[in-house]
């Protein structure tokens, strides 16, 4: 019991965090849920979906954290585990680009509301995206150094940010990988051989996005760890 209620203390924060991304979750799908009953209005149906999928990511990182406590499954689960968050990852900040869809004339629904009820869902599919990115380069930072960690981060960000855009403009899901891996190839082959501006740029800006969120958060959390000033 002691070792238990140890281990629980340890790791207080990182617990917590994960239930303060639950409560923003169910929030934001109650706030989705409220602009239905209210207004009679069925729009963003898709919002439910992408933050279930957002979710993937950070299940896949504490599941992984988990294992890492015990060295032995470091090499053997995983890797697997760490394919899963990698394919997934994108769907934590790709909410962000449904604010697109504020375009749509919603004459019943203030604009307001809209806009809030997509804050909630955009922020916590990012936080969802940060928070499982810390765990897993605090998995890679404890086997292979920080420099290592800070590298996998940069290409994750960018791996991030070229998901996006594959999800929104060219339209594939991460369940793609699975159900059409031949085709993606084929497709990404023929966008690599000749990418279009709209993809490059898209990719660096939205990766640079994400890259500075994550950089900004992971500051923050780390200034309690610095010496107090004296007067």
């Amino acid at each position: 019991m002691n070792t238990f209620y140890n281990l629980i203390k340890s790791y207080r924060y990182r617990i917590a965090i994960f239930f303060l991304l639950a409560g923003a979750s169910i929030l934001s799908i109650a706030l989705y849920r409220f602009r239905g009953y209210w207004y009679e209005e069925d729009g963003f149906r898709f919002l439910e979906w992408n933050l279930f999928l957002a979710w993937i990511p950070i299940i896949a990182a504490y599941t992984a954290w988990v294992f890492s406590l015990g060295r032995k499954w470091l090499y053997i689960v995983i890797p697997f585990i760490a394919l899963v968050w990698i394919i997934f990852l994108p769907n934590a900040p790709y909410i962000i680009t449904d604010f697109k869809h504020l375009t749509d004339p919603r004459a019943d629904v203030p604009i307001w509301f809209d806009v809030m009820m997509l804050m909630w869902f955009s922020w916590t599919g990012m936080l969802l995206g940060v928070v499982s990115l810390y765990l897993m380069q605090d998995i890679v930072h404890k086997e292979f150094g920080r420099w290592v960690s800070w590298i996998m981060v940069l290409i994750v960000s960018a791996l991030s940010g070229l998901g996006v855009y594959i999800g929104r403009f060219i339209r594939w899901n991460s369940w793609d990988i699975f159900t059409n891996p031949l085709d993606i190839v084929n497709q990404f082959v023929v966008g690599a051989q000749d990418p279009s501006l709209r993809s490059i740029a898209f990719t660096i800006i939205f990766a640079g996005f994400f890259l500075f969120v994550y950089i900004t958060l992971y500051a923050f959390g780390h200034l309690l760890l610095e010496p107090a000033t004296t007067k």
